[in-house]
């Protein structure tokens, strides 16, 4: 299911429970509805309702926290590829090749990560790009340095390639992460008491049914943006491509 099924999930469940409430006043004795009666209601909502906000609060900052570290990793892995290219190029004219293959290795993840904005068509999987940069790793062992200029570069050669794989895998490895489905069942159940309580309380009149409909629509682009935020690259919103296109700009100069 998408992040948007996701959100418009909880949207039907939040405005549908406050339209659930509405008819469940209409059904019930006046003395359900006295002052003590919606106290109570209220009381009991707002501790829901404070538990939410909580959990919310927590689980929108975790959501950032992982969506910043994936942008971190990007502009970390844009600059070592940068600084490979650069030490292979002040290697000499024998790292052509091997200048190639990196240039090659970040067409791939960009066509892998960000399909929308080149050919639309990914070339490889995320671990066969990774493996890319092994088999770089393996060229550049392969060298043969005749001078300690060269040993020095061939080295930092290779501590760039080994940040760019470690990088690489540590991206690897949260892809794909997002909100369990349990979480956000519970998350919907707590939402939809709330509403429902609102169409308990609420008068049944187009002015309250339209505050209340923007106020689920409202909570459910929440939920989105939360869901976003927890998967860094896929969906709508995405960590920039930015700092790895202006690394293959100037890759290979």
């Amino acid at each position: 299911m998408s992040d948007t099924a996701r959100a418009l999930f909880v949207l039907a469940c939040t405005f549908g429970g406050a339209l659930v409430g509405m008819r469940i006043r209409a059904m019930l004795p006046e003395h359900h509805l006295s002052a003590d009666s919606k106290d109570t209601v209220k009381v009991a909502m707002g501790l829901i309702a404070t538990i939410t906000a909580l959990v919310l609060g927590l689980v929108t900052a975790a959501a950032k926290s992982d969506f910043d570290a994936a942008d971190g990793a990007v502009g970390r892995g844009a600059a070592d590829v940068l600084m490979l290219d650069r030490a292979l190029a002040r290697y000499g004219p024998e790292t052509k090749g091997i200048r190639e293959s990196v240039r090659s290795h970040l067409v791939a993840r960009l066509e892998l990560t960000w399909p929308e904005e080149g050919s639309g068509v990914a070339t490889a999987d995320g671990t066969e790009v990774t493996l890319s940069i092994e088999r770089i790793l393996d060229r550049i062992g392969e060298l043969a340095p005749d001078t300690d200029a060269r040993r020095r570069l061939q080295s930092n050669a290779i501590d760039l390639g080994d940040d760019v794989m470690q990088t690489r895998w540590r991206v690897l490895q949260d892809h794909g992460i997002s909100i369990p489905r349990p979480f956000l069942v519970i998350l919907a159940f707590w939402l939809t008491l709330i509403f429902t309580s609102f169409g308990l309380l609420a008068p049944r009149n187009a002015t309250t049914i339209g505050v209340i409909f923007v106020s689920a629509l409202s909570v459910a682009a929440g939920v989105f943006l939360i869901l976003e935020l927890a998967s860094p690259l896929e969906g709508t919103l995405k960590v920039s491509s930015r700092p790895l296109r202006y690394a293959l700009e100037h890759i290979g100069r």
